[in-house]
């Protein structure tokens, strides 16, 4: 009988680190496994501390982090995901920034504390927090008196360059043109999904750590790009996309139609002005996009309307509608899942598969409706875009105001004075893929300018890779990555009653009536300490890995019979297959044996929930439950080809 190939791999330690799914996937590599598992066994304290290592908004990460982590959980492959995001937000209200009047200063104490004790972690990566201060900037050194740094734009992505290069002992001087720092965390997300108080806290610990901040200053009006530069050693812009995208369509110039990043700035700002988008607002309101801008903004809108109704106790026909238009079926929708969930129960009316066409308007050039026509597909066979439409399908929504939620863009006037700065022919603003240094030596980019709207994680990643390059432009010296690798068997090992058995716990959410009345009533009520440890309790810990000997191994197939999974399968060897070193492993113990008399076990790694049930059945004890350690730090290098700056 004939046998397809099984695809394998042979472990090495970069193996053994992806198989702490949640982990590899965050842009800054946070130990979500370690800080989840700490809250399972009560310490809250050390779970912000693994938190907060890697990630100086491990506060706001809590609240709005498009959580890769969760996307890649191996948990979600046996049911749901672990709700990783909530039980980090779980942590960091009782120790981050947020949890008490001290604030700030609190924080720095704990921080200093974990910096002081170094202590061991488990899953270490390059970025945490104790290994780059102690290894670069010297311990006890409070506030820094380097160069000076400027970081143009307070977004997240400024927000980790400006702590990060805080850290390695520069002064930064973070110029933001809003009223209030932190860029589109403070103008661009609602309220009802991020606290200002919690932004202000975040933020204040990073003033905290010396930077400074300039608001109300916009680089090309208030103070020019070229001034800038001479008065600072290297220059990081961060401005981000704060520009709304709009498609020329007929009747799309003139009043009543707006960007949706405006939209919420105005809102955010509570800029009540005449010439403000908000107070422009009509009562039957289309918003054309079908990502989570577009929910922010429709349920935005929701609420305005809604406190509006409940000051003048008036309800009417048909207003208050609100409409959200996407090309996208709801299958194909860009936005979260639970964004469209809660819209629906806010009263957001979708409708999928439909493409604008064009804008009507009255006599007296007042929005009155929008036509639109039937998207029969998004994307091509490569799922590259390409819209095809049924132009004898159309729709008419009637409409007073149509706000654009289709994507964002750069506003790059400030780089007018600047002749070595010039954008490409895309009105893209060009820096190297790795160091993100620009075609001028002393400028560099972070976040979304450099390389398109993303989570806001991988804005903050940005800005702390940004933070070294800089580093490595004014020292000389680059920043060489080292890892240290162990795997240290688990005596006792054993897991908590029914862990795998246990559902996802829902995170608590307000009602949705009085959701629509408020703006600032935070939707997500988040978990209390029994919910938290019952969730954290789900995690199925992938550092712990089911490690065989071959040399006890007698092939009886005991583990295979009763992994409750089905991740276990006896082969013969000449089945295996994929990895280029198989072939080499093989002879070197088999020789010139036949191999399909030759038997091994492969394991189905997504599969494993570890519980040990395998190595608890092996009568040789050829199976043991070991941890995987590993420990990366920051090395300073000479780079000779690296110039020094003045």
């Amino acid at each position: 009988m004939n046998y397809s190939p099984v695809k394998v791999e042979v472990p090495d330690d970069q193996y053994w680190q992806r198989q702490i799914k949640c982990q590899y996937a965050c842009p800054v590599h946070t130990d979500a496994r370690g800080y989840v598992r700490a809250i399972a066994e009560g310490d809250f304290e050390t779970a912000y501390l693994i938190a907060r290592g890697p990630n100086p908004l491990a506060s706001i990460c809590g609240r709005v982090c498009g959580a890769p982590c969760e996307a890649a959980c191996r948990r979600g492959a046996v049911d749901q995901a672990v709700s990783i995001r909530a039980l980090k937000r779980f942590a960091a209200e009782r120790f981050g920034p947020e949890s008490d009047t001290k604030g700030a200063i609190k924080v720095i104490d704990l921080l200093k504390r974990m910096i002081r004790a170094s202590p061991e972690r488990e899953c270490s990566g390059l970025d945490e927090l104790h290994a780059l201060r102690s290894t670069l900037q010297g311990i006890g050194q409070e506030k820094p008196t380097g160069p000076r740094v400027a970081i143009i734009g307070s977004g997240p992505a400024g927000l980790a360059a400006a702590h990060d290069l805080a850290l390695l002992g520069y002064r930064p001087v973070v110029l933001e043109m809003e009223p209030v720092p932190a860029g589109m965390l403070a103008v661009g997300i609602p309220e009802y999904r991020l606290p200002r108080d919690l932004i202000e806290a975040e933020v204040e610990l990073i003033r905290a750590l010396g930077v400074e901040f300039v608001c109300n200053t916009q680089v090309g009006r208030d103070v020019s790009l070229a001034d800038i530069r001479k008065s600072h050693v290297a220059t990081i812009i961060a401005v981000g996309a704060k520009r709304s995208r709009v498609i020329p369509i007929a009747g799309g110039d003139g009043p009543g139609v707006f960007g949706g990043v405006e939209f919420l700035r105005d809102v955010a700002l509570y800029d009540r002005s005449p010439a403000s988008t908000f107070s422009q607002l009509g009562r039957r309101i289309v918003v054309i996009g079908g990502g989570n801008v577009a929910y922010d903004i429709s349920r935005t809108v929701v609420r305005q309307v809604g406190h509006d109704v409940s000051r003048s106790v008036l309800r009417q026909a048909n207003v208050g509608q609100v409409h959200l238009c996407c090309l996208e079926s709801v299958e194909e929708m860009p936005a979260d899942d639970l964004e469209i969930l809660e819209g629906h129960e806010e009263g957001v009316e979708l409708h999928a598969s439909l493409g604008p066409v064009e804008i009507l308007r009255t006599p007296q050039g007042a929005v009155r409706g929008v036509v639109f026509k039937r998207c029969l597909r998004v994307f091509d066979e490569n799922h590259r875009f390409a819209p095809q439409f049924d132009e004898n399908d159309r729709v008419t929504l009637d409409a007073d105001t149509v706000i654009w939620a289709i994507g964002q863009k750069s506003d790059l006037s400030l780089l007018s004075d600047c002749k070595d700065l010039e954008p490409n022919d895309r009105g893209v603003l060009p820096c190297d893929a790795n160091t993100l240094q620009t075609a001028a030596p002393d400028v560099f980019l972070a976040g979304d300018i450099a390389y398109g709207p993303r989570l806001l994680i991988d804005a903050v990643a940005s800005g702390k890779k940004c933070a070294r390059s800089v580093h490595a432009y004014v020292t000389g010296q680059s920043l060489s990555e080292r890892y240290t690798f162990v795997h240290l068997s688990i005596p006792g090992y054993s897991r908590e009653k029914d862990y795998e058995k246990v559902p996802r716990t829902p995170i608590p959410t307000i009602s949705a009536l009085e959701r629509r009345t408020d703006h600032a009533k935070v939707v997500e009520c988040g978990y209390d300490e029994a919910s938290a440890v019952a969730e954290a309790c789900r995690c199925l810990d992938c550092g712990v890995n089911t490690i065989f000997d071959a040399e006890k191994c007698i092939l009886c197939g005991g583990c295979a019979d009763v992994c409750p999974e089905l991740c276990l399968q006896l082969v013969s060897c000449d089945r295996l297959a994929g990895d280029p070193d198989i072939a080499d492993l093989l002879h070197d113990r088999y020789g010139d044996a036949d191999l399909s008399c030759q038997g091994a076990i492969i394991k189905d790694e997504q599969k494993c929930i570890r519980c040990a049930l395998c190595a608890e059945r092996c009568p040789v004890s050829a199976i043991t439950m070991e941890r995987f350690r590993f420990s990366g730090v920051w090395t300073a290098v000479e780079n000779k080809d690296v110039a020094a700056a003045g």
